[in-house]
């Protein structure tokens, strides 16, 4: 029996003809069999992307493994009279890291990294907003022109910024000729000083994510939010906001994560007060010839950058669970 649909589209059952061959048993290429699935097709694509990306793994996965296994080793190691590191097996470097003076530092330089992210959060959301739902047909035109300039050295964009912020720098003498600052107001040599750079350097970091977030979030939800919450601020905190939290936390990460380690803001942007942990690890490997104690800070700080890593993983894996629900 066949079927065919009436013009009232009811399904009416029609006598098979008879003299019509019959399929074979296993033969699913006659009236009513389902489409062919290219599976052979399918199945071969993600292997291929796993060969291509295999590679680059291994590569990048075995000089990892093996420059954290040579700075685990030799944070247990002693150097010589001459200042030579030497393998061993001694814990005294990891007993060192409970002095109070590496901890201040170690203290500082999170709260800093972490400042760091909340302003370039501040800075970011605006700037990524206005871009990706007020740019238009400039949109690339103006991610470029905030990219670009970040393409040049790190060294030299600090270099430049320090200058800009020194003491007879344009930023205090403009402050200065309005009356809100004065001869004694510096920003160089300061935490804030600091600060300011490391937001310089990193805040396009935080940029792009939010800006890719809010590119993929539907605009109807901004309207919907208007409706209910009416101004904009409103819709903002409590529609922008929770839609792009994942673009967000991306960002702190790329953030956090090369802030807590920065040197070179503290050596150009401070003072000998506002040091970071960078700048001791710097120290230990070039200048105090201490390259054992200068991988159990190394260790340290890979340690705490691994926990921010791992609590943005578990974050998303929460929220991709939740919007899979």
């Amino acid at each position: 029996m066949a079927t065919r649909s009436d013009r009232t589209g009811t399904a009416v059952r029609t006598p098979r003809d008879p003299a019509a061959p019959k399929a074979p048993p296993g033969d699913r290429t006659g009236p009513g069999a389902p489409p062919r699935t290219r599976t052979r097709t399918r199945t071969r694509q993600p292997r291929l992307w796993t060969w291509l990306l295999l590679p680059g793994t291994l590569w990048m996965t075995g000089f990892l493994v093996a420059s954290l296994l040579l700075v685990a080793t030799l944070a247990l190691g002693t150097t010589d009279p001459l200042g030579n590191p030497r393998f061993g097996l001694n814990f005294a470097n990891l007993t060192a890291l409970a002095d109070p003076a590496y901890s201040t530092v170690l203290l500082r330089s999170l709260g800093y990294a972490l400042i760091t992210c909340l302003i370039s959060l501040a800075i970011a959301y605006p700037v990524a907003y206005a871009i990706a739902l007020r740019g238009g047909r400039f949109k690339n035109l103006l991610i470029a022109a905030i990219v670009v300039p970040f393409f040049a050295n790190y060294l030299v964009r600090m270099y430049g910024w320090s200058v800009v912020l020194s003491d007879d720098g344009p930023l205090l003498r403009a402050l200065r000729a309005i009356g809100l600052a004065d001869d004694s107001t510096k920003i160089l040599q300061t935490g804030v000083g600091v600060i300011a750079g490391l937001v310089y350097g990193f805040v396009v970091f935080m940029i792009i994510p939010l800006y890719a977030a809010m590119e993929r979030m539907d605009t109807s939800l901004i309207e919907a939010g208007r409706d209910l919450y009416g101004g904009p601020l409103r819709t903002f905190l409590f529609v922008t906001v929770p839609a792009t939290r994942q673009g967000a936390a991306a960002g702190c990460v790329l953030v956090f994560l090369p802030a807590m380690g920065d040197f070179v803001s503290a050596q150009l942007m401070g003072g000998p007060d506002q040091i970071m942990i960078g700048n001791l690890i710097q120290d230990k490997f070039f200048q105090g010839q201490n390259w054992p104690l200068g991988s159990a800070l190394t260790m340290l700080l890979m340690a705490v950058l691994f926990l921010g890593m791992l609590g943005y993983l578990r974050r998303t894996r929460k929220d991709e669970a939740e919007a899979a629900r």
